[in-house]
């Protein structure tokens, strides 16, 4: 059931406080900030592509027949990686994520939380993000903001594709064996990027990691649930939260498949909410077989009233 919307941020903005909250990224987070009908050129924009715009690019780049109808990013990369080869497709992915895109408000708005939650005489409580986007804009805005954190990244190439690379804020690597004994990732020391369909890599091209292809969804599929995947402090963190998603499209199968990778048939024991401003009666039920709620605001302007609640916050720490 759902409930009016002054109640969600008063709701909400409670268990983000109490650090019970774990946003999860999607491709339009990017977005954010974008004006609209603003185009995305290749090497003339300061803003990312949308997926769209990235399969439209690799299909130009890569001569996708036109015949096979509207670019899909998932389908033309499967046509770049079998017709020229998976190097070609990482090189020309690496070319466009290592552009220097400034981080949008949206990524400072999370890179400050922790800041403006100790300011109101909340306790620090670093964050855990979970992201499906490949590019490292967030990790820039924590950068911005003098924040220290490491990333957790998936593989999906290689000798070692199925498994997760943890970089560390002092730049050591390391990859993740056995994610039930991987103690290397402390939650109450600085905040962790979880990036569940790997990361372009601007130092090390050859650690590049890029869940893109329907091969590659495939074999995400396939593999045994994410959360025997990931060290164990951040499966306890997950099964223990509340989830906002930002930027998915209500029917993205690849979102679908990662929910299932995660919970399997299980429901969400935490409420969660996906943030989005169009959506049917179908999406409703589709989304809430796994208590998830649809809260009708665009994600801007969410965000917005949220930054807005937690600065109206007293400095006690008092309830919004």
């Amino acid at each position: 059931m759902s409930v009016p919307l002054d109640t969600h941020y008063n709701l909400f903005v409670k268990a983000l406080a109490e650090g019970r909250v774990t946003p999860f990224l999607g491709a339009d987070f990017n977005l954010c900030g974008r004006p609209a009908g603003r185009a995305w050129q290749y090497g003339e924009s300061e803003y990312l592509p949308s997926h769209g715009e990235l399969a439209q690019h690799l299909a130009a780049s890569f001569g996708y027949p036109s015949s096979n109808g509207t670019p899909e990013l998932g389908r033309v990369s499967q046509y770049v990686a079998v017709t020229a080869g998976a190097g070609p497709l990482y090189d020309e992915l690496h070319k466009l994520f290592e552009g220097e895109y400034p981080p949008t408000p949206a990524h400072h708005f999370f890179a400050q939380l922790p800041v403006l939650l100790h300011e109101k005489g909340f306790p620090s409580r670093p964050q855990l993000i979970v992201t499906t986007n490949y590019d490292d804009l967030l990790e820039r805005a924590f950068h911005a903001a003098h924040q220290p954190f490491d990333v957790v990244s998936y593989i999906a190439e290689g000798e070692h594709r199925g498994k997760f690379l943890h970089h560390s804020f002092e730049d050591e690597s390391n990859l993740i064996e056995r994610p039930n004994e991987y103690d290397r990732l402390r939650l109450d020391q600085r905040a962790i990027i979880l990036k569940i369909h790997g990361a372009i890599d601007r130092t090390a091209p050859e650690r590049d990691s890029f869940v893109i292809t329907e091969d590659h969804y495939l074999n995400f599929l396939t593999r045994t649930d994410i959360s025997n995947l990931i060290p164990v402090t951040l499966a306890a963190r997950l099964r223990k939260s509340h989830f906002l998603f930002l930027g998915y499209n209500l029917r993205d199968w690849n979102l679908r498949i990662v929910l299932h990778r995660l919970w399997g048939e299980q429901k969400m024991v935490y409420k969660s909410w996906v943030i989005h401003s169009q959506h049917q009666e179908f999406d409703k039920k589709l989304w809430g077989q796994r208590e998830v709620e649809i809260i009708n605001v665009g994600s801007e302007d969410y965000l917005a009233e949220l930054n807005a609640r937690i600065r109206r916050l007293a400095p006690s720490g008092g309830g919004p």
